[in-house]
């Protein structure tokens, strides 16, 4: 593993689902730090180092008590700020020293951590995913541990020319290559977008379209457009609509549509978590058509995982070589130059 970090730690980081910690501790590594966290008495999330400061065992192996996180190995049990609060047969009052308590909160359906410096962990910004906190729209998704580089997958994500070859089955075709992508940065964000129009929707958006009362079998235009914001949120409006209509402008009757949405979470220097789902924002009382594009969705990021392991493997055993730049590539280029530039910061 390289001592180079390349993310920056003063930033929230999506650690987990608020499902995985219900009624037990999670350890989980965030930007190389070992985290345990759980739930306190008034069910708010808290997040600690995952050392015991007794004998230093992992405290995600133990319990939770009354809000208390219980070590597994000989019962020290501590609060919410890593301070011991009992341990049987024991004076609390030697040890007074505690453990490193990490900034955490959950919102948009995500338990968010801040590996940084607490003092300059602002709640203001987390991403506003506002499709999570409206009745009007549907969500469902998934979480992947993948063995590579978080860039490398921002920057799959910025250029999506691969669907063509890496998705060719469910989501790529032809006419996505042959369309060229407008790259815009403004600030610490960067937008690509891709629009083509007049074609055949290929199978994933076919499906879509059944699933929203529309004809499938007719010709569309379709569109792309991926928003990069650091350090590792990318949310692409995707859609087709019947041709002619008005594209991504189109009214709800003849389109079908959302956000793909990707929460990308460093682990270590070549690995991280992958949560990512789709929102929608029609028939969204369907629950079996949340999980038919679900699963859809699984296959095809599973095509992904592959890839890009694979890749990182490559990149790995050849630290040394450098790499083509094309205008595909743009979106990425621009994503990591913004996360440089945060990392010069700190």
């Amino acid at each position: 593993m390289s001592n180079v970090k390349h993310y920056p730690k003063h930033a929230w980081y999506v650690a987990c689902t608020p499902h995985e910690i219900e009624g037990k501790p999670l350890g989980r590594v965030i930007c190389g730090e070992s985290l345990v966290l759980f739930r306190v008495g008034n069910g708010e999330v808290a997040a600690l180092e995952d050392f015991c400061p007794h004998r230093g065992a992992p405290l995600s192996l133990g319990t939770v008590e009354d809000g208390l996180v219980v070590c597994g190995y000989h019962g020290m049990k501590l609060n919410a700020d890593g301070k011991c609060a009992a341990m049987v047969g024991q004076r609390v009052e030697k040890f007074r020293r505690g453990i490193r308590p990490y900034p955490a909160i959950e919102r948009h359906g995500y338990v968010w951590v801040w590996p940084g410096e607490a003092s300059l962990a602002d709640p203001g910004l987390i991403p506003d995913l506002h499709w999570a906190r409206s009745p009007d729209w549907a969500f469902g998704g998934g979480m992947f541990n993948i063995r590579c580089d978080y860039r490398l997958l921002i920057d799959n994500l910025m250029d999506l020319t691969h669907e063509t070859y890496v998705h060719a089955s469910s989501i790529g075709q032809p006419e996505i290559e042959e369309a060229a992508p407008d790259t815009v940065r403004e600030g610490m964000s960067v937008t690509v977008s891709r629009t083509m129009e007049n074609i055949p929707a290929p199978p994933f958006w076919q499906d879509a379209l059944r699933g929203n009362n529309l004809a499938a079998d007719v010709p569309v235009d379709r569109w792309q457009i991926c928003r990069f914001t650091p350090p590792g949120s990318v949310m692409i409006d995707v859609g087709v609509a019947h041709a002619g209509q008005g594209g991504f402008d189109a009214p709800e009757s003849c389109r079908a549509s959302g956000i793909v949405v990707d929460l990308i979470t460093p682990e270590t220097d070549d690995s991280c978590w992958y949560f990512w789902g789709m929102a929608r924002n029609f028939n969204v009382g369907d629950k079996a058509l949340t999980e038919q594009i679900r699963a859809s969705q699984h296959r095809i990021f599973t095509e992904d995982l592959e890839m890009l392991e694979s890749q990182q493997r490559n990149l790995s055993a050849n630290p040394g070589r450098s790499l083509m730049q094309l205008n595909i590539d743009q979106g990425g280029v621009h994503g990591r130059k913004i996360l440089e530039e945060l990392l010069a910061r700190e």
